[in-house]
């Protein structure tokens, strides 16, 4: 990433003019963390460089908008393009069922189980998931939101989104299982 704020002012300056050079330099410096972020919300690494190259395009579109007092570049970089994330989510929601909780039923995995995995390897099992369970356990589990923020990103129920929670964990406890008698 861009270490120097001279540095970063002149790569968004010359983002502005639509400066092809500068517009890769914001890339190339930010690639590897939102690529990370785009293939924990997508099932495979092509659809993750469709929605980061989406985020990016973003990015450049809406460049005059950033500001450095409200947040930092990468603070406003990730925001759009979790936003993408989601957005490629919601055109895959065909797969939500109706249903919902009260409350979330709390499913409870050993930590010696995932302790013995590779970060890769949970990647891997997280990705196998639905889309919109994916989503809202990354949203929830890594992001930090609460339900009533996924249910307004995803255009879903608090309910539905506790749902999509409690459905994740259950799924991943088998897959830990299973993967751990393997």
């Amino acid at each position: 990433m861009i270490k120097e704020q001279e540095d970063i002012q002149e790569i968004i300056d010359g983002c502005k003019k639509d400066n092809r050079k500068a517009q890769e330099q914001l890339y190339r410096s930010y690639y590897r963390v939102m690529i990370n972020l785009c293939l924990r919300y997508t099932k495979n690494e092509a659809d993750a460089m469709e929605v980061l190259n989406t985020g990016f395009y973003k990015v450049y579109k809406n460049i005059n908008r950033y500001d450095p007092g409200k947040a930092s570049l990468y603070t406003w970089i990730r925001t759009i393009i979790i936003n993408s994330c989601l957005d490629f989510i919601k055109s895959k929601q065909h797969d939500i069922p109706s249903q919902e909780l009260a409350d979330a039923e709390e499913v409870i995995i050993a930590p010696e189980v995932i302790q013995k995995m590779k970060a890769t390897a949970i990647l891997e099992l997280v990705r196998q998931l639905p889309f919109t369970t994916q989503a809202v356990f990354n949203l929830y589990i890594i992001e930090g939101y609460n339900h009533k923020e996924i249910a307004q990103m995803l255009q879903i129920s608090d309910g539905t989104s506790k749902w999509h929670l409690s459905e994740a964990r259950k799924i991943l406890k088998v897959m830990l299982q299973n993967s751990n008698k393997e």
